[in-house]
């Protein structure tokens, strides 16, 4: 039996994460500064450790492990990544730096990490694709990428000077259900379905920016039958892992509101939008098999239930 470590299963991909490995045969151990939040870990063992710490990265090693796959971060959407640069750089420097270390130390044969397309330069929209190679010359639209673009080439020299077998998935935006919906650190598809969840009927929601802005939104599933087919395969350098499907903001709104059964105006306001545009060639995790085989609109029709459900109960406990 295989084992595996992830850090950040107390978060949502990496929860997802674990329970793929544990239905590929897995025996494994979770850790994270938390507990889950909004169902119990399927790891066979959870750890509630802070992986800033050297010695704690360590402790959680013993045992031995086939596979590391560090997905703990100090993150969140959009307005997070621009009001915490300070936290995010400091935490997930010393999260990543000590991590990649302690695996090498403890002679982990293959190590993932998870990077973010926030390492590559604000797009213009109808702009080319961009390979894995169109990260350099680095221009990372926030602190958040440049940390990411670091910790990738950290963990690239480990490799190199250990023989650690080190596999990269730079991440476009994920959602799904079980993931954070309200706080500040959720990402838009969470904030728009709570959003909608919460308005009524022909009412109005705050939209940040003009609506203009186009992204790609990957489910949960195939995040992470990404993140396996990639840690399992030959593949060396970092691999972006998302849908082809591009969307602008406005129409994440509507196909949100569509979902839901309800007509909401928008009023755009003033906020952190990030980067115009991002259009990424898939090619390199294509050639694992990996597709993405949830379309936007069916993951938003799986997402949106489950956080209006969130939405119902908050608002019955409050009442």
């Amino acid at each position: 039996m295989k084992r595996a470590l992830v850090g950040g299963a107390g978060g949502f991909v990496a929860g997802h994460l674990v329970e793929r490995l544990k239905s590929e045969g897995y025996w494994v151990r979770g850790v994270d500064i938390k507990e889950p939040e909004f169902r119990p870990s399927a790891a066979d063992e959870f750890v509630v450790a802070d992986l800033r710490d050297r010695d704690a990265c360590g402790n959680v090693l013993e045992g031995g492990f086939d596979e590391v796959y560090q997905l703990a971060a100090d993150m969140g959407g959009m307005g997070f990544i621009h009001s915490a640069e300070c936290d995010i750089m400091r935490n997930n420097m010393l999260i990543n730096l000590n991590m990649t270390d302690a695996a090498a130390a403890a002679s982990v044969p293959r190590y993932f990490f998870s990077s973010s397309v926030c390492i590559y330069r604000d797009m213009e929209i109808g702009e080319p694709e961009l390979d894995e190679a169109g990260a350099y010359p680095a221009m990372p639209d926030n602190e958040y990428g440049w940390e990411k673009l670091y910790s990738e080439r950290l963990a690239e020299a480990y490799g190199r000077k250990t023989g650690m077998e080190v596999r990269i998935a730079r991440f476009q935006n994920c959602f799904g259900p079980y993931g954070t919906w309200e706080g500040g650190r959720e990402k838009a598809p969470a904030a728009i379905c709570r959003k909608v969840a919460m308005a009524e009927d022909g009412g109005e929601i705050e939209v940040w920016g003009d609506g203009s802005a186009v992204r790609s939104y990957t489910y949960v599933s195939d995040m992470v039958d990404g993140i396996y087919r990639l840690t399992q395969s030959d593949l060396h350098g970092p691999a972006n892992i998302g849908n082809p499907e591009y969307v602008t903001v406005d129409e994440l709104v509507q196909t949100v509101c569509d979902v839901a059964g309800k007509k909401v105006s928008i009023k755009h306001i003033d906020g952190p939008v990030g980067v115009l545009s991002r259009n990424f060639s898939h090619a390199k995790i294509e050639s694992t098999g990996w597709r993405a085989e949830v379309s936007f609109r069916e993951g938003i029709e799986r997402t949106y239930p489950w956080i209006a459900e969130q939405v119902a109960r908050k608002l019955s406990a409050v009442s």
